[in-house]
C-alpha cells in the first residue's frame, strides 16, 4: 500500500513508475479524483457534525433565555441535519472504499536502478558462483535417486493425498531435519530470533503481505473461516507486529521463521507428478527484518549475503537473478532470486527470493516505529528465503550424486546427520521399501 499524501504531491513519479512496470497510468488520475471527492465529502460531514453540535448548544441557550420562536426554528433545522448527514456519510463511505481499492492497485515505487523489462525473460543475471560439476556417468534425476535408495515414496503419497505430496524416509527425512537445524544454528549466531509461527492467517494479513488478488488462487482457504494456510512464514511474521509501535532503540528486529508451507501452485508451472521441486506442502525457513527506513538497503544486502553463504557451505553452484520492472511484484521496491544449478535440466532453478518491500506491507497493518522525539513512521520490511528444504534436497541429490547411486552429504551437515557422510541404500531392504 502506498502513501496517498505522497501520491498527491508526486503524481508524475507514480505515473513514471507505472510506465516502467508496463501498467496503465489512468489508475493514478482515477485515484487522485476519488481522493479529491472523498476529502470534499469528509469536509461536508465534519461541517455538518459541527453544525449539529452548535445548533444543540444554541437550542439550550434559546430555551434558557425563553426565546421559544428561535428555539423552535433551531429544533426544526436540527431535525433536518441527520437525514442530510446520513446521505453524505454513506456517499463518503462508498467513495472511501473505492479509493482504498484504487490505492491498492498502485505499485510501490521501485528502486531507481531496477532494470526495465516486460517479463521474467528480461530479468538480469547479476552473479554466478561455483562451477557445475562434470559427470562421467549418466546423471539421474532426484526422483530416480530417491526411489533407487528407497528413501521416499511418491506413489503412496499420490494415493493418500494426490500429486504434489511426498513421503520422506530414513536418512532423507533426517537430511530434511539436518538442513533445518543447520540453518537455525547458522542464523542464530547472526542474532536472528528463531520463531515457529502460526500456519494460518486472517485475510487482512494475507492482503497486506502481497498482491492478494493475484495470489489467492495459489493459497488454500479454510472453508467457512476467515483463515488461509500460509504459503510462507513471511505472512505470519509480518502480522506479528500488526498495530504495534516499536521504539527505535529496539530496531532492527531480525527473525528466522520455520514452518510448513502450503501452495496450490495453480498456473503455468503446474505440479510435478513426482518429486520434490514443486509441491503443495514443503518446509521452509524464512529470514525477515523490520527496520528503520534509512537502513533497509543495508539489510537487503545482508539478507542476500546470508543466502550466498548458505549456498557456499552446501557446495552448490548458483546464480543471482534480479527481477526486472515487469516481473517485480507490485509490493516490492526491488527483488532478487538465487537459483541453483541442476545437472539434470542443465539449467538453474529458484531456491530463494529476496525482497525489499519498503513500507508497503507495514502500511497495510499499521506497523510503526517511534523515535526518541516521539516521531512515528512506518517500518520497512524485508524478507528472503533462508532455505526451502525440498528444493535444496533436490540440488544436493542431483549435484552430489555418485556413480554407484549414492549421494555425498555436504560436510556442513555431517554433525546434524550423526556423522553420516553419504546417503546410500540401507542393508535393511524392507525398511526402505
Amino acid at each position: 500500500m502506498i502513501d496517498i499524501k505522497h501520491l498527491r504531491e508526486n503524481p508524475k513519479l507514480y505515473k513514471d513508475n507505472n510506465k516502467k512496470k508496463n501498467k496503465d497510468i489512468k489508475v493514478i488520475d482515477e485515484v487522485l479524483e476519488l481522493d479529491k471527492k472523498w476529502r470534499s465529502l469528509k469536509v461536508q460531514v465534519d461541517n455538518l457534525r459541527h453544525e449539529r453540535n452548535s445548533i444543540s448548544e444554541n437550542i439550550n441557550k434559546a430555551k434558557k433565555s425563553k426565546d421559544d420562536r428561535k428555539a423552535s426554528d433551531l429544533i426544526k433545522k436540527a431535525k433536518e441535519i441527520p437525514e442530510i448527514l446520513k446521505k453524505i456519510e454513506e456517499e463518503e463511505k462508498e467513495i472511501f472504499e473505492k479509493l482504498n481499492k484504487g490505492i491498492a492497485k498502485i505499485p510501490t515505487l521501485m528502486e531507481k536502478k531496477v532494470p526495465h523489462g516486460k517479463s521474467d525473460k528480461d530479468n538480469i543475471v547479476r552473479k554466478k558462483s561455483g562451477k557445475p560439476k562434470s559427470f562421467n556417468f549418466p546423471v539421474r534425476n532426484h526422483v530416480e535417486i530417491i526411489e533407487n535408495l528407497g528413501l521416499g515414496d511418491f506413489d503412496a503419497s499420490a494415493k493418500v493425498s494426490g500429486a504434489g505430496f511426498y513421503y520422506l524416509k530414513g536418512d532423507l527425512a533426517l537430511l530434511n531435519q539436518a538442513l533445518i537445524r543447520f540453518i537455525i544454528d547458522l542464523m542464530s549466531k547472526k542474532k536472528y530470533t528463531y520463531i515457529e509461527p502460526p500456519l494460518m492467517v486472517h485475510k487482512k494479513v494475507a492482503e497486506a503481505a502481497e498482491d492478494f488478488e493475484a495470489f489467492k488462487t495459489k493459497i488454500y482457504k479454510i472453508q467457512d473461516e476467515d483463515l488461509y494456510l500460509i504459503p510462507t512464514s513471511e505472512h505470519s511474521i509480518l502480522g506479528m507486529l500488526s498495530e504495534k509501535i516499536t521504539p527505535e532503540k529496539n530496531l532492527p528486529l531480525k527473525f528466522l521463521g520455520y514452518s510448513m508451507c502450503f501452495r496450490k501452485e495453480i498456473g503455468s508451472h503446474g505440479i510435478n507428478e513426482k518429486g520434490l521441486w514443486r509441491t503443495h506442502q514443503f518446509n521452509k525457513v524464512e529470514q525477515f527484518i523490520f527496520c528503520h527506513p534509512r537502513d533497509s538497503w543495508k539489510y537487503y544486502n545482508e539478507l542476500k549475503k546470508n543466502s550466498e553463504e548458505i549456498m557456499k557451505k552446501l557446495k552448490l553452484p548458483y546464480r543471482i537473478i534480479e527481477s526486472c520492472s515487469g516481473d517485480l511484484g507490485d509490493w516490492k521496491a526491488k527483488g532478487e532470486d538465487i537459483e541453483v544449478y541442476r545437472p539434470t535440466t542443465k539449467d538453474y532453478g529458484e531456491v530463494t527470493s529476496l525482497s525489499n518491500c519498503v513500507d508497503s506491507q507495514s502500511r497495510g497493518l499499521n506497523i510503526k516505529g517511534i523515535s526518541k522525539k516521539g516521531e512515528k513512521y512506518f517500518l520497512h520490511t524485508l524478507n528472503n528465503t533462508a532455505i526451502a528444504t525440498s528444493r535444496i534436497m533436490v540440488a544436493i541429490l542431483e549435484n552430489h550424486q555418485q556413480k554407484d547411486g549414492s549421494v555425498k552429504i555436504p560436510s556442513a551437515l555431517h554433525k546434524y546427520m550423526n556423522g553420516k557422510k553419504v546417503l546410500k541404500r540401507s542393508g535393511n531392504k524392507k525398511q526402505n521399501e
